[in-house]
């Protein structure tokens, strides 16, 4: 067996280098030509939304040449691009200039025939960036039931069935703007179980959902919304169903998932000589709770393990959430490796990354943390109580009082959460 490049005593830059594997195979400037057509011979329109899309655009036209076209990115995730026009708008809460944009997109896309194409670039944070809200709802109400949702805690599946139904582009509505132009959408997806649906609230997809659906979710978190909101829930929805005419020339093509980033870490773990487990690139849930799971998991796989044993890695993606209930600045990874670290109080062997492969965890501009045996150590030292910043939900401000946050900046794509968990035999 070969052995390992990094001695347990410094697990945390091998686990940074399955991080950034993990960010670089889902770069488009590396994976999206391959899923490229050739170029048509009639007019080809690009649009797009997400945090992806600016190098989505980017790759598109190293391959294809100066296109015409508009994508919204957020903001500081820009690229330079010859013919696509590249604007920046807010995420994860929408503005003024996701909203012109928007608007702008789809005037675009007016009077495409059937000769003509889009292709269409979608990856997560496209909900937030594609904004027109629907019926008399205003931006600023629009905003704050975003904000809502995000603290309230509900999964992204339940989020993405509420915006659709709120909006005049998501669930299958910007494809029918096309119509009866022909639609290529590649996505990269974001999304616990790769659903092309819940990808950016699925802008090109057709959805089953229903208003009332919307309002049970509304009911099940609490979620207070104005007068606006429930109007639109009680009339007809503007949400394309499947087997709709104006969405039979439209394919929708997954080209980047979760799933490749953790096997292209997965592979680094087994070249350096670990046992590798993958448990699964769909998790979710309460970051905290999960983090508690994985925490006692390493615990029992630690116990199992003999001195001669290779350490073992345990790798996962998903999308967890948190609900807010304090004042600090935090977001699930961050969260969910403080509650791993209070759950571990201090176990040696056991060293772990959390992660969002955009960059950016909930509200902070920082990707995520590592813990390790020596985390609750180095809090005490540095002033700061564990407990009481999980209780507040900072977690970003414990890490970064102790030096252990992941700071990337902008990766130009997004392939949900990566976790890894190095546990090594005791001793």
């Amino acid at each position: 067996m070969r052995k390992a490049r990094f001695p347990m005593s410094d697990p945390i830059p091998f686990l940074r280098r399955l991080f950034d594997r993990a960010v670089e195979v889902a770069d488009p400037m590396q994976s999206l030509a391959q899923a490229l057509p050739e170029r048509p011979e009639g007019r080809l329109v690009v649009i797009g939304a997400g945090k992806a899309s600016a190098r989505m655009a980017e790759a598109v036209e190293a391959a294809y040449g100066p296109c015409e076209g508009l994508v919204i990115t957020r903001y500081g995730y820009a690229r330079r691009c010859e013919g696509i026009e590249i604007v920046e708008a807010a995420h994860p809460v929408p503005d003024t200039a996701g909203l012109q944009a928007t608007a702008r997109m789809l005037e675009l896309m007016r009077g495409l025939g059937e000769g003509d194409m889009v292709l269409a670039l979608i990856s997560g944070g496209a909900s937030a960036l594609l904004v027109q809200p629907a019926g008399a709802i205003t931006l600023e109400e629009k905003q704050a039931v975003n904000s809502a949702l995000l603290s309230s805690g509900a999964p992204i599946g339940q989020m993405n069935i509420l915006r659709k139904h709120l909006s005049r582009v998501k669930g299958g509505q910007l494809a029918a703007a096309a119509h009866p132009a022909r639609m290529l959408a590649l996505l990269i997806s974001d999304v616990p179980g790769d659903d092309p649906a819940m990808i950016g609230s699925g802008p090109t997809v057709g959805d089953a959902s229903t208003p009332a659906d919307a309002r049970a979710i509304l009911e099940r978190h609490g979620i207070e919304v104005p007068q606006s909101v429930r109007d639109v829930l009680e009339g007809p929805s503007g949400v394309v169903p499947p087997g709709d005419p104006r969405l039979s020339g439209v394919e929708n093509v997954i080209y980047a998932a979760p799933s490749q980033s953790l096997e292209a870490a997965a592979e680094i773990g087994r070249a350096e000589g670990l046992t590798v487990r993958v448990l699964g690139d769909a998790l979710e849930g309460e970051a905290r709770e999960l983090a508690r799971d994985h925490a006692a998991l390493a615990l029992e796989i630690q116990g199992a393990l003999g001195p001669g044993d290779a350490p073992v890695l345990l790798l996962s993606g998903g999308e967890l959430t948190v609900t807010r209930k304090g004042d600090g600045v935090g977001g699930p990874n961050a969260e969910y490796a403080l509650a791993m670290a209070i759950a571990l109080d201090g176990a040696e062997g056991i060293h772990a990354m959390a992660c969002d492969t955009d960059g950016v965890d909930g509200a902070a501009e920082v990707a995520g943390a590592a813990l390790g045996p020596d985390t609750l150590t180095k809090a005490r030292a540095a002033g700061v109580d564990a407990a009481e910043a999980l209780a507040r939900n900072d977690a970003h401000s414990f890490f970064a009082a102790i030096g252990d946050q992941v700071v990337t900046g902008p990766t130009l794509t997004n392939v949900n959460d990566f976790r890894a968990i190095r546990i090594a035999p005791k001793g």
